[in-house]
């Protein structure tokens, strides 16, 4: 959870240039801005405390402070907050079949956040830049391993006018020969935060299947050398972003087509857009839902 002071800094100047894209990057951008240094805290650790990854993910938080800070005063241009982390997961063992070690890393995306104007991109990339997730074919040859599902995480998405993108759900199986398994992803306790009355996003799920039962990490989605064997598998959930503004403001019709699309389950759109939707074809009670938004 620790950042260097350059690192605190940075972030915040990402904040900016995030929600003033048309200002063209200089140093006189980033002039009249006063960042009060916070010397002796956790944004400015000096050796020999740990800053693993603070370039990774707890820059991702400061941002999102920024964005937070800023919601009230700038409406129209702060998103909520998106998944904000690395997604980092490595499997590193040993292939029986061809005689040689390995480690799979993966590096996987999340849901952004919602914004006055759109709903958040889904499946976004990293914050690690310029990263790709190679396609699972090319994994399945190249490693011993299995993927049993990689999909959209449904319903990750942070409930809002505009609401949060959807996170990245994925299955891994080791098919032969021992393996170990780290992750270092952020969110897994409090999802990303939304943004003017709306939801935060779904938070990071890791679960870690052996011998046939289910594990969860003890710090969520931080953990290394988890032991593997044969058939056992790994559970990845990542988050949602947050959602933008009230979400029993949120069209009708769009609460429908994520629903047709099986983003949300009516049950979601009844509890969270106040939308009733039944029917084959799915369609949207008018006068049930006029009923649910003025509770």
């Amino acid at each position: 959870m620790n950042s260097v002071l350059a690192t605190t800094h940075s972030s915040v100047y990402l904040a900016m240039r995030h929600i003033f894209p048309e200002v063209p990057i200089s140093a006189g951008a980033f002039e009249p801005l006063n960042i009060i240094e916070p010397t002796g805290t956790f944004l400015d650790a000096r050796y020999p405390r740990p800053v693993s990854g603070c370039a990774a993910e707890v820059s991702q938080r400061i941002a999102e402070a920024v964005f937070a800070a800023l919601a009230d005063a700038l409406p129209d241009r702060v998103t909520a907050a998106p998944a904000g982390t690395s997604g980092n997961f490595a499997l590193g063992g040993n292939d029986p079949e061809r005689g040689r070690d390995y480690v799979m890393y993966q590096i996987s995306g999340g849901g952004y956040g919602g914004n006055a104007d759109h709903d958040g991109l889904s499946n976004g990339c990293s914050t690690i830049g310029i990263s790709k997730a190679p396609p699972v074919e090319i994994m399945e040859q190249a490693f011993p391993v299995l993927f049993h599902r990689y999909a959209l995480h449904e319903g990750s998405g942070g409930a809002g006018r505009r609401r949060g993108g959807f996170g990245l759900e994925y299955d891994v199986e080791v098919r032969r020969g021992n393996a170990q398994a780290s992750f270092v992803m952020d969110h897994g306790r409090v999802g990303p935060q939304g943004a003017l009355g709306g939801m935060d996003g779904a938070t990071n799920k890791v679960t870690v299947w052996r011998s046939g039962k289910a594990h969860t990490p003890e710090h969520f989605s931080k953990e290394q050398d988890i032991a593997l064997g044969p058939g056992d598998r790994v559970h990845v959930c990542t988050p949602g972003g947050g959602g933008y503004g009230d979400p029993k403001k949120r069209s009708p019709e769009d609460v429908l087509e994520d629903v047709s699309l099986g983003r949300y389950t009516t049950d979601e759109a009844r509890d969270l857009f106040g939308v009733a939707i039944s029917g084959k074809p799915l369609s949207v009670n008018d006068l049930e839902t006029e009923r649910l938004r003025q509770q």
